[in-house]
């Protein structure tokens, strides 16, 4: 009876330590990478929300720009949500910016993290550089998590011990206002990993869809051949671009039109993903290059971040 009772307490403790290791982690600290819009954005919500918040980023001079690019967000934001009370609203906001520290060293704040979301520049080699390193910083329940929109997450997971632990969190732009999350789930992604980022994502507002790890993830790899085919439909003559813009809004009802949406995108931005792709598959013919658009971008004419891009703007 004695060994049977033993055997018994065995088997609770085994199934006890094998549920407490499947649960699912509750973030409550999060490292945001990059001080850009992005990650600007993604510290912001993730602030307002009641989590602490470490801003990352190269110099104090851009983590400054980007904390009153906050500041400036989280009050348009208080007035609109506390209309007719000023005084919370200026609460909200001072409540929220003393939830965002901010550092140059990642390595030196990630110790203390739940999750690691990144919003860098979309390079692989920058992104792997950056992972390998922190991931000998990290705790060993932290997650790690990538914003990009283009590249595969398993390549930059690949470039960590931590491949179980590594999903992706690709929010869209202005990140306060788009409700919008993609999780992406890599095959070596754990359930757990995946369902604390869905978990996340919902606690920031916002409503998460999952996606496996294919290239452009659901939005991006619909998008962006839409896009890629209004330029060939303009390329051969077929219609003005002001035209498909037009057509596109009264007869699809689309806010914007692809050539307004790929000036406010970044024609830049939308070359390195079409281009990232075309080197995935050279001979489909969604992802071929665009002479159109790879002159403009040659001309530094990126859309409206430069002022010029398929519409002049003052």
């Amino acid at each position: 009876m004695a060994f049977v009772t033993r055997q018994f307490v065995r088997s609770v403790s085994s199934s006890s330590a094998a549920s407490a290791a499947a649960k699912k982690i509750i973030v409550k600290h999060v490292t945001v990478i990059g001080g850009g819009l992005m990650g600007a954005g993604i510290a912001q919500v993730a602030a307002a929300t009641g989590h602490m918040v470490v801003l990352v980023d190269q110099t104090e001079d851009i983590l400054a720009k980007s904390r009153r690019g906050i500041e400036d967000s989280l009050r348009r934001v208080a007035k609109k949500k506390f209309a007719e009370n000023p005084k919370a609203g200026d609460e909200f906001v001072e409540k929220t910016l003393s939830s965002i520290s901010t550092s140059t060293d990642a390595a030196a704040v990630v110790h203390s993290s739940d999750l690691v979301v990144e919003a860098i520049v979309e390079n692989l080699t920058v992104k792997n550089e950056l992972f390998k390193r922190l991931d000998k910083f990290a705790a060993e329940h932290t997650i790690f998590a990538s914003n990009t929109s283009s590249l595969q997450i398993t390549s930059i997971a690949n470039a960590t011990t931590r491949q179980d632990r590594f999903g992706g969190l690709h929010f869209f732009n202005p990140v306060p206002v788009m409700k919008l999350v993609e999780v992406i789930k890599t095959p070596m992604t754990s359930q757990k990993t995946f369902e604390s980022l869905v978990d996340f994502s919902k606690a920031l507002g916002k409503h998460p869809v999952s996606c496996k790890d294919t290239p452009g993830f659901i939005v991006n790899r619909l998008l962006v051949p839409y896009l890629m085919e209004a330029i060939r439909l303009h390329e051969r003559g077929d219609a003005s671009k002001e035209d498909i813009d037009t057509a596109m809004k009264l007869g699809a009802g689309y806010p914007m039109g692809p050539f307004e949406l790929l000036d406010y995108v970044g024609l830049d931005t939308t070359k390195f993903i079409v281009d990232g792709w075309h080197e995935l598959d050279v001979k489909d013919p969604k992802f071929q290059p665009s002479p159109a658009l790879n002159k403009l971008v040659a001309e530094k004419k990126f859309g409206k971040k430069t002022g010029e891009g398929f519409y002049k703007y003052k």
